[in-house]
C-alpha cells in the first residue's frame, strides 16, 4: 500500500484524531473513508452533469 504525505493543520488533525478516537478506527481509516466518499460523490455529480447535457442535447435535437 502506499503512503501519501499530507498538510493540515494542528486543529484540524486534532478534530480529525478526535473523530477517529470516538469511532474506535485510525486516523488511516476514518480519511480513506472520508475519501472514499467524496470520490462516490464526485462521480454521482459527473453522472449528473453528464445526463443534464444529454436531455439538453436531445432537446436540442428535437426542434
Amino acid at each position: 500500500m502506499a503512503r501519501v504525505l499530507i498538510s493540515m493543520s494542528d486543529e484540524f488533525l486534532n478534530r480529525v484524531d478526535s473523530i477517529a478516537n470516538s469511532e474506535q478506527r485510525t486516523r488511516s481509516e476514518l480519511i480513506r473513508e472520508a475519501l472514499r466518499s467524496y470520490l462516490r460523490k464526485n462521480k454521482m455529480s459527473s453522472m449528473k452533469n453528464a445526463e443534464e447535457n444529454a436531455e439538453a442535447l436531445s432537446s436540442l435535437l428535437e426542434d
